[in-house]
């Protein structure tokens, strides 16, 4: 059994796309920004699914679960993972943040800000409990040589 996280980080930036745009369209205002910045925004949207198919395709390769309950019998640090420990989650907040900078929603920047909230303070620490517990040093050393967030 994996580390005890509720709900499935990938269905909930799903739900949180939809329901920003529900929102941001139909009740908050735009807010219009540069059109470099518009630009910037595309780059996120282009790379976010790049990241996340090559963050999954790594734990296919070794042949394990990306979904977060599972349990998991080796400690991936190749390819993407030697640059991100948690670089499927960067995916989906980028992805978000990338959706702001170019549509111009307000609820796009609002769930990006609460779903790195949450995946911060409740997903990434259950999993890196259950990694520590599991694979004591080696993963104590991948923690200290791999920034969490690409930047930090």
């Amino acid at each position: 059994m994996g580390p005890e996280i509720r709900g499935n980080p990938l269905y909930i930036s799903v739900y949180l796309l939809i329901g920003s745009y529900i929102i941001g369209e139909f009740i908050f205002p735009k807010y219009p920004l540069v059109y470099i910045i518009n630009l910037l925004g595309v780059f996120f949207i282009i790379v976010a699914p790049l990241i996340f198919f090559s963050s999954r395709n790594a734990f296919y390769a070794h042949d394990e679960n990306p979904i977060p309950q599972t349990d998991t019998s080796k400690l991936i640090k190749t390819g993407i993972y030697a640059y991100s420990r948690n670089p499927i989650y960067l995916s989906f907040i980028m992805f978000h943040f990338g959706m702001f900078l170019t549509f111009e929603n307000v609820m796009y920047f609002l769930s990006s800000i609460g779903l790195f909230i949450w995946l911060n303070y409740k997903v990434i620490l259950e999993e890196e409990l259950f990694l520590e517990n599991k694979f004591k040093d080696e993963f104590n050393r991948y923690r200290q040589s791999v920034k969490k967030w690409i930047l930090f």
